[in-house]
Formats: C-alpha cells, sequence, structure tokens
C-alpha cells in the first residue's frame, strides 16, 4: 500500500494543508513540509526491492504502478527537491498573495509527479502526467500579471496539445499492440505480429507530449515564458523534475518500443542536437536571471536526449551513453535546484531579475557566493567540482563510440564528428553564460545601488533559508570528486529500465581523453566570453558605465509563430461560425429568395391570360372534341370531361395564389422582434422593476425613517457586470483549453477515420 499512499496522500494532504491555512499560516507551512518528508522517507524506502501495485478497473484499463532502481531513485530525487524549495518557501512568499493556493497545487502537483515516475503502463503515465501539467499550470500564474497570465497560456496550450497527441499515440499502441503495459510492450514488438509503419507513427505521436513536457525543441516555447515568471522554488521544480517526467517517457518510447529501429534514433538525434545547441545559444543572449537558467534547462534537456538517442544508435552497446544520461537526469535536477533557489534569494530581496538590475547583489554574501558558483561549475562541467562533467564525459564517449562503429564497418561518419564538435560547442556556450552569470552577480558593481546592495551582506536571507541553499549545493562537489562511488552504482541500478546491460568494467571519469573534451570546452567557453560577451552583448553608455543588452531577434521567437497559426486557425472557425450565423440577414435570404419567389408569382398569375390558356389549350380541345364528335354521346363526354377540366383549371389559377400565402408564412414573414430590456438583461431587470415597485410602496407606507433606493434594476445589473469581470480570467484560460483541446480531438478522430 505504499505505492498509492505515495501518490495519493500529498494530494489529500493538500486539501488539508489548505484548510489549515486559513486558520495559521505556521501550520500550513508544517504541514507541507512534513509531507514532503514523508513523501521522501516513502521513496527511500522502496529502494533496493521491486514492489507492484494493481488497482484493476481504474478508469477502465486499470492503475499500475511499480518501485524498481530507476524509479525509486527518480522519485526520491523528486521527493527531496520538494522537500529542499518547501524549506525555502516560506520566506520566499511572506509577501505574496494566495499562499494557500501554491500550497495547495504544490502538494497535487508531487502526487502527481511521483504517479509518473512510479507508473508501470503509458495509461498510468498518461493519467498522472494530464493531471500534473493541470495543477502545475497555477504555478506559472501564481501572481497573476498579464506576463504570467500569458506564459500560463503558453504552457496551458503546450500541455494540451501535447496530451491530446499523446492520447492519439496511445489509442493506436492499443490497437496494435493490445497493451501499454512497459514490460508486455516490449515483449509484444519482439513477436514481429504488427503493423511497424503505424507503431512507430504511434510512437512519434506519444512522444510529441513527453516531449513538450521535456522542452525539446520545437515545442519549447514554454520553458523560456514560464520560468522568469513562476516563484523560484516552482521554477527549481518545473526544471529539475517536471521536464524528468517527460523524459521519462522518452526513456519508454526509446527502450520498449524503438528499441532496433535506427531511422527513428537518427531523426530523434537531430532533435536533440538542435535542442541542445538552441537552448545554450538562447541562455547566452539572455539578460534575465531566471530566463538564462530556462534556456539552460532546454539545453541540458537536449544533452540527455543525445544521450539517449546514442543508447538507441548502438543498441546492445550503448550503455556508456546510457550511463551519461541517467547520471546527467540526476545532476541537472539537483544543478537546477541550487542554482533557481539562488535565483530566488535575489529575486525576495530585489523583485528584480535583469542582469542590469541585479549586478553586484552576490558581493560580500558568502552562503549565496558558494552556492552560485558550485552550481555553475557543476552545470559548466569544470573538474573535478563539477559533476556534470561526469555524465557528460560519458554521452561523448558514446558519440565516439558510435563514430568509431561506424568506421568499422565502412559507412559515412562525418555528420557524427559534426555532431560531436556541437556537443564541444554547446558545452563551451554553457560555460560562458554561466560566467557571464557569474562575473555580473559577484565581480561587478552595480553604478548606482551598490551601497544599498552590500547593507542587505547579512539581513539578505535567513538561516533556515542559507542552510536550505548550502544543502540543495552541498551533493554536487561530492558527485563531481567520487562519481565512480556515488553515480556509477545508481546507474548500474537504473540500466534495466533503459533496457540496457550494466557494464563489467570500471569507469574511468578522469581519463586522459574526457579531461582534454573538457578542456576543448573550456577553452572554447572563454574565447566565446572574451569575444562575444563583452564586446557585442555589452554596450557602453553615455557615462562609461557597461550595460547588457540583448541581441536575439524579436522575431525568432518561435511562439509567434505558432500563435500566428493558432490566431488564423481561431480566425478562419470565427469567419465560418459567422458566415453561418449571418445567413439569415444575407442577401440570399433578404433578397435574392424573395426575387425569385416574386417573379414565380408573377409567371403563375399571367399563365391564365397567356396564349397557352386563351388559344392552344382551347384549340386542342377543340380539335379533341372534334376527334370524338363522332363518337355516340356518353357520360364521360357529357359530364366527366368538363368536370376534370374545370378542377385542373381552377388548380392552375391558385397556384400564384397559394405560392404566395405560403412565401408570406415562411420566407417573407418578419422576424419577430424580442422586447430588450432597457438595462442589462431581461431577468436583471424584471426582478429589479419588482423591487422597485416593492420599495415604493415601503416608502409611500411611512413605516421607515430611512427611504429604500428606487433603482435596483441599475444595481442588479451592476452586480451582474461585476461578476462577469471577476471571472472572466477563469473562464478565459478555461475556453482557451477547451478550443484547443476540441482542435486536438477533431484532429484525432480525423486521423483514426482515414486509418
Amino acid at each position: 500500500m505504499l505505492l498509492p499512499l505515495l501518490c495519493f496522500l500529498p494530494m489529500l494532504m493538500g486539501a488539508v494543508c489548505y484548510a489549515a491555512g486559513r486558520f495559521s499560516a505556521r501550520a500550513r507551512w508544517t504541514l507541507m513540509v512534513l509531507t514532503d518528508a514523508a513523501a521522501l522517507a516513502g521513496c527511500i524506502a522502496l529502494w533496493g526491492g521491486d514492489t507492484r501495485f494493481v488497482w484493476d478497473g481504474f478508469c477502465g484499463l486499470g492503475l499500475t504502478l511499480r518501485a524498481d532502481g530507476f524509479r525509486s531513485l527518480y522519485a526520491a530525487v523528486a521527493a527531496f527537491m520538494w522537500l529542499m524549495t518547501g524549506l525555502f518557501s516560506p520566506e520566499y512568499f511572506a509577501h505574496y498573495h494566495r499562499r494557500g493556493r501554491y500550497v495547495f497545487f504544490n502538494l497535487m502537483t508531487l502526487g502527481a509527479t511521483l504517479g509518473v515516475f512510479l507508473s508501470d503502463d503509458l495509461y498510468t503515465t498518461l493519467i498522472f502526467f494530464e493531471i500534473m501539467s493541470l495543477t502545475s499550470y497555477t504555478w506559472v500564474a501564481q501572481e497573476e500579471t498579464p506576463g504570467a497570465m500569458k506564459a500560463a497560456g503558453t504552457y496551458l496550450a503546450v500541455a494540451v496539445i501535447g496530451g491530446l497527441t499523446t492520447l492519439m499515440g496511445l489509442f493506436l499502441l492499443w490497437r496494435e499492440l493490445g497493451t501499454l503495459s512497459f514490460d508486455e510492450m516490449r515483449a509484444a514488438m519482439q513477436t514481429g505480429q504488427m503493423n511497424h509503419s503505424l507503431v512507430t507513427a504511434a510512437s512519434w505521436l506519444t512522444l510529441f507530449g513527453f516531449a513538450a513536457k521535456a522542452g525539446m525543441f520545437p515545442v519549447h516555447i514554454w520553458l523560456p515564458k514560464a520560468h522568469p515568471v513562476a516563484p523560484a522554488p516552482a521554477s527549481a521544480l518545473l526544471s529539475g523534475v517536471l521536464t524528468k517526467t517527460g523524459v521519462f517517457g522518452v526513456i519508454v518510447i526509446t527502450s520498449r518500443l524503438m528499441a532496433d529501429n535506427e531511422a527513428f534514433g537518427k531523426l530523434l538525434l537531430i532533435f536533440a542536437a538542435v535542442t541542445m545547441f538552441l537552448g545554450a545559444l538562447l541562455a547566452l543572449f539572455s539578460v534575465d536571471l531566471k530566463r538564462t537558467l530556462a534556456c539552460s534547462s532546454a539545453s541540458q534537456i537536449g544533452f540527455i536526449t543525445v544521450g539517449l538517442s546514442m543508447a538507441l544508435l548502438l543498441g546492445e552497446e550503448g550503455s556508456l551513453a546510457a550511463y551519461g544520461a541517467l547520471e546527467h537526469m540526476v545532476n541537472h535536477s539537483l544543478i537546477k535546484l541550487c542554482l533557481f533557489l539562488c535565483a530566488g534569494a535575489v529575486f525576495m530581496n530585489l523583485h528584480q531579475l535583469n542582469l542590469n538590475d541585479i549586478r553586484g547583489f552576490g558581493r560580500g554574501k558568502p552562503v549565496l557566493h558558494i552556492a552560485f558558483l558550485i552550481g555553475a561549475l557543476s552545470i559548466g562541467c569544470v573538474p573535478p567540482l563539477g559533476s556534470g562533467f561526469n555524465s557528460k564525459s560519458l554521452i561523448h564517449e558514446g558519440i565516439l563510440e558510435y563514430i568509431a562503429h561506424l568506421q568499422h564497418h565502412s559507412q559515412p561518419w562525418g555528420i557524427y564528428k559534426a555532431l560531436e564538435i556541437l556537443f564541444l560547442i554547446s558545452g563551451g556556450l554553457t560555460l560562458a553564460y554561466m560566467t557571464k552569470l557569474y562575473i555580473c552577480l559577484f565581480w561587478e558593481k552595480h553604478p548606482t545601488r551598490q551601497a544599498e546592495f552590500d547593507a542587505k551582506n547579512k539581513t539578505c536571507i535567513k538561516p533556515l533559508s542559507a542552510a536550505v541553499l548550502l544543502l540543495t549545493a552541498l551533493p554536487l562537489p561530492f558527485l563531481g570528486l567520487f562519481g565512480a562511488q556515488l553515480l556509477t552504482p545508481l546507474a548500474e541500478l537504473s540500466m534495466p529500465f533503459f533496457g540496457q546491460e550494466t557494464l563489467h568494467h570500471a569507469i574511468h571519469y578522469f581519463s586522459g581523453e574526457n579531461l582534454l573534451g573538457a578542456a576543448e570546452s573550456l577553452a572554447i567557453g572563454a574565447a566565446v566570453y572574451l569575444g562575444v560577451v563583452r564586446p557585442l552583448l555589452m554596450r557602453r553608455e553615455a557615462d562609461g558605465t557597461r550595460v547588457y543588452v540583448n541581441r536575439w531577434p524579436a522575431w525568432l521567437d518561435l511562439e509567434l509563430g505558432y500563435r500566428a497559426v493558432l490566431g488564423f486557425l481561431v480566425k478562419a472557425l470565427h469567419t465560418v461560425v459567422r458566415f453561418i450565423a449571418g445567413i439569415p440577414d444575407s442577401r440570399l435570404i433578404r433578397v435574392w429568395i424573395p426575387a425569385a419567389v416574386c417573379a414565380v408569382t408573377r409567371f403563375f398569375e399571367r399563365i391564365p391570360e397567356s396564349r397557352l390558356v386563351t388559344r392552344w389549350i382551347p384549340g386542342l380541345i377543340s380539335a379533341v372534341t372534334r376527334f370524338f364528335s363522332g363518337l355516340p354521346e356518353s357520360w364521360a363526354v357529357t359530364c366527366f370531361l368538363p368536370t376534370a377540366v374545370t378542377a385542373v383549371f381552377r388548380f392552375v389559377a391558385e397556384i400564384p395564389e397559394r405560392l404566395v400565402v405560403l412565401a408570406r408564412r415562411s420566407v417573407l414573414s418578419p422576424l419577430r422582434q424580442r422586447r430588450q430590456a432597457p438595462v442589462g438583461t431581461r431577468a436583471t431587470w424584471t426582478l429589479g422593476c419588482a423591487l422597485n415597485r416593492l420599495a415604493a410602496k415601503l416608502n409611500a407606507s411611512g413605516r421607515f425613517r430611512r427611504l429604500f433606493r428606487t433603482d435596483y434594476e441599475y444595481v442588479l445589473d451592476e452586480e451582474r457586470r461585476v461578476l462577469q469581470d471577476e471571472s472572466s480570467v477563469i473562464t478565459g484560460s478555461v475556453s482557451f483549453g477547451l478550443l484547443l483541446m476540441v482542435i486536438g480531438l477533431l484532429g484525432t478522430v480525423l486521423y483514426l477515420l482515414l486509418h
């Protein structure tokens, strides 16, 4: 029962914390931290075993949870990060509003995230994945500023479209494989009794939603938007944990469904390489502290995905690349926890993130300085303290192994050599933008506010928050120095989930080849900082002060293109709806159809006086009469025939009148005009008039000293308007989400019908 408790107990405690916070803020934070600590203890208790939980019949297909090596590890990493951010949150949110809402959705997201990492089939993964996307939306919209709401809209759009696309892929996988269980999918793929092209298409559709959450190109657009506006503890979780839920899905797809698909691995490698380089380039140009760290997260996800792609391409020999991918996942989570909490310490003192506004703030603040420096060295892969050096070196070795494999089989390998160079350049860019942040915060001086910053040296952060910063930074140098003792066992524990064999030889992290690769990236980083950042990304003002400038062209923002396409679709749908709604008032109904009816009516009105009736028909009758004149006079001739002819003529003569009556009753009938209320809606106006009459009678009775107001129709209308304005934000977000859901469902139905 421990597995379902880890998933659902934090959700229940979210409601308890919210209720407790109505009476005591301290009780709310205490219960939140205790819940985080209990979740961490539960995850640690799962280590070393293989625990399963199955809830048959849940939502039709059942709920399946499992805790083995990798899943237990990452559930523990997530719980540790939640505990650290929970300890940091009371001071950070001291001056925030709606803290109860944040705590509630924070614990809801914790339960959903643990559910993703502990899931044992894609159906369970999708359920918790969608809950996590919905509850974490409130983190981005926490401040409710226009920028926050726009970023939250982008986050929601990516989450909804990604979730619906993944759902479409799961439909196809269930149809082809008959199962969504991780182990059973792998076994079903080995039988070969399925349509491989359809399974590949389903895998890409399923991958889309996970890649969107991970922040991979080209659906990385939410990362640079969400992090600057979200609270720093939430940014640490978004970057360090929630992106890894997307990587979790990528691991499942590559290891269970596409393990032998070389084309899939090569195409995934392209997206990974673009994400790796583009994220680093965007971070280099950024002049916002948290945006830089957010773009860095996208770049590091690219490094991880490069490792997964190389493991897929190398097949049974891809263990080294898989080791590197897993170790970099752990390193990146811990590094971004440390760096985003450091950014939170800066923001809660200055409420600014622009580098020109915060430069020099870290001077004279040793705790902040040490924590940030350790995080920067780790993500910059500076050996021996930089823990990222160990994991990236293994990914680099995986690239070199694949190049050697291609050379051995006399296959083209030049493009993978270019990938290796891009890998080293991206590592150099990482070092360059982290050097930019470090020098800006801790070495440069603010031209006007440095004395104000120095006055905060002893009061900028409370002891508990300072302890949290040091505690988050403490594991990183140990992971860097003792990779063989700490990181390698974690990777060995996780390899069965990756579908790889454990290595039977020791890993020499500080080999000459790895140190040479690190030296090349360090040289590239130094050259970029001295040759690009200082001369090109800074500008000298008239007073001699150098300021940071963002020279990234605004038109290269990929979100603008997506918003343009989405806006076009919305406008097109609006145009179609307006066209249909305007048909009753169109010229077709008002002019053309009445004119056609009138023309037909005039035609039939002229029939009795036409030559057809006055001459041709009588002539024809005379001819027929003469023809039958030789026949004996009978009842048919003397009685029935004149009566029938008379009836036909009468019917033909009445046709115009009948058509006119029919047109007046249908097409030409005037529209009934509803009586419109002079104030507000008809309901508020009717109720207001009734209240006014009641007030007039009470005033006329003379029993009350204070007369009642007699404008209740205006009062009710104003209350209606206030209620409408208050609900506009929620209805706008929900309507936007529903519109995207409808578009996604329509695409799903069309795709399924076509296939």
